[in-house]
């Protein structure tokens, strides 16, 4: 439940539209709802501005729809990350406002748009086309959360020309996420361009030494650049609402 959610009921009391009994009926679970297999934080929406995020890996559909059928009555905006065509086929027979993204795994039920509070373009880099997946998960992300976000692909270091073709969107941007596998160097090539917080992903496109992702991380994480900030590897989830947190201030 959001902030506006909670003035609306607050206000239909105050004008006796509706009654006490019917508005503590609303609120019965504003702090969280114990389904068994999970603890629905409804609070979170008025403690952090987003409703909680539903991580798909492990769960069954069933779980899903679950946690879902709790939170889309009261939200205007649920998301789902790291779910399967399988489980999202189910998802979105049961919800049909909900829209899977296949390629970022995602599954975003809408009910009503987060307004525009970015102040200004959040920027997605991807180093390579491999890279494109965790690229998309933290476009989504940040788009969902209510922000302007842009995108550009496949301009890595071993073709560094095609970035600079790319220059005047890289300076614009508020906020930037850089997203590389391999050795992970775009990165610290971006920061080196810009006065913005750049957040790196490293991910866990490479052969053999790249250790799943661990070799681009640990590069990400020894960059030269002083404007940069690294997550995990493959999160771009984590990168994307760090980016809109950051693009609200």
């Amino acid at each position: 439940m959001d902030i506006d959610s909670l003035k609306k009921i607050l206000g239909s009391v105050a004008s006796k539209k509706i009654s006490v009994d019917d508005a503590a009926s609303s609120l019965i679970h504003l702090d969280h709802e114990d389904i068994a297999y999970a603890h629905v934080d409804h609070h979170r929406s008025l403690r952090k501005g987003f409703p909680e995020v539903i991580f798909g890996q492990g769960k069954t559909s069933e779980q899903i729809i679950g946690i879902m059928e709790r939170m889309v009555p009261q939200e205007n905006v649920v998301m789902v990350t790291r779910i399967n065509k399988t489980q999202a086929e189910q998802v979105t027979s049961k919800f049909p406002k909900a829209v899977y993204h296949k390629e970022a795994k995602i599954v975003v039920c809408t009910k009503k748009p987060m307004p525009i509070k970015g102040k200004g373009t959040i920027l997605v880099i991807s180093a390579g086309t491999s890279d494109i997946p965790v690229a998309q998960e933290a476009y989504l992300t940040a788009k969902t959360m209510g922000n302007n976000v842009e995108a550009v692909f496949d301009v890595g270091v071993a073709g560094i020309h095609r970035l600079f073709n790319h220059k005047k969107m890289i300076d614009q941007a508020s906020v930037l996420i850089v997203v590389a596998g391999m050795e992970g160097a775009l990165p610290s090539v971006v920061a080196g361009l810009v006065s913005r917080p750049v957040i790196a992903v490293p991910t866990s496109t490479g052969y053999g030494v790249s250790l799943g992702g661990f070799t681009a991380l640990f590069a990400m994480l020894n960059a030269c650049a002083s404007n940069i900030a690294v997550v995990n590897i493959d999160n771009g989830f984590g990168a994307g609402y760090m980016a809109s947190i950051i693009n609200m201030m």
